[in-house]
């Protein structure tokens, strides 16, 4: 199976494509940005704010999760000991700004990944290319999955551990406005981002860079730090950690599956060309 005849392209024209390519997700973001600052009442108090009131839905889903495994109010949060300050004078100005521009990356994430389809597209063969819609369906739906993931997981909990945690009563939780939002943003990026691992690990396998075997060495030491990353963005309990723990062993495990079929494909495109 041959690859699509193209023209030739200079290291500049790839390098013009490349800045092309983040022009026009530059522009989308900005539009999506624009878009979020007319709503933004209610993404601020309504889901950045959201996780600081107890009432919030993961708080009450454990509440009721600790009662059926009879555990009562073990796990079940009543207050957040802590507020939320601004410190500095143009904090809420730039606060607003920026998480517009990451509501608007969020939201703009399907079309940066057409736009990067197109710019890898050409080194793809002719039935890869076909997959296109699929590709972007797919990683743009495990994206949204690990926003959520980390904004209704990894967030609440985060919050009521920083809320709660308490080296001394003498002193008391007064958050800044700036790390809070920091606080939040990464989470969910960075959620949203390891929910991309099969997409990632389907192309490194694709260009070589790794194999089934290599992740499966090194399973053991993916284990060990998810739970490391767990045991620290969860309140000290088993049942908080294996929520967050478990979707990201099976990322993993999901990782493994597709690297495996990738590879097995790669060695009889192999053999039939050799």
């Amino acid at each position: 199976m041959k690859k699509k005849d193209l023209k030739e392209m200079s290291f500049l024209d790839h390098l013009e494509e490349l800045r092309w390519l983040l022009v026009r997700s530059t522009i989308a973001i900005l539009i999506f940005a624009t878009f979020t600052f007319f709503v933004s009442d209610f993404i601020f108090d309504v889901i950045i704010f959201g996780p600081k009131s107890p009432d919030f839905i993961t708080y009450r889903f454990f509440c009721d999760l600790s009662h059926q495994l009879g555990f009562a109010d073990s796990i079940c949060v009543t207050e957040m000991p802590f507020i939320i300050q601004n410190i500095d004078v143009e904090g809420q100005v730039n606060i607003l700004v920026w998480t517009c521009i990451t509501a608007g990356f969020i939201l703009a994430f399907p079309y940066i990944l057409l736009q990067l389809w197109n710019f890898i597209s050409p080194a793809l063969y002719e039935n890869e290319r076909k997959h296109a819609k699929l590709f972007i369906f797919i990683a743009s739906l495990l994206f949204f999955v690990g926003v959520l993931f980390g904004y209704f997981v990894v967030v609440p909990m985060s919050v009521n551990f920083f809320a709660t945690f308490k080296v001394s009563d003498v002193v008391q939780n007064q958050f800044s406005f700036d790390s809070y939002i920091g606080m939040i943003k990464t989470s969910v990026i960075a959620s949203g981002l390891f929910f991309e691992l099969p997409i990632i690990i389907y192309f490194l396998t694709k260009l070589g860079l790794v194999t089934p075997r290599f992740l499966r060495h090194y399973w053991k030491y993916a284990v060990v730090i998810i739970l490391i990353v767990a045991a620290i963005v969860t309140p000290p309990d088993v049942v908080s950690q294996l929520i967050v723990a478990i979707p990201m062993l099976l990322i993993y495990e999901a990782s493994i599956f597709i690297s495996s079929i990738v590879y097995k494909n790669q060695q009889k495109i192999d053999g039939q060309t050799s």
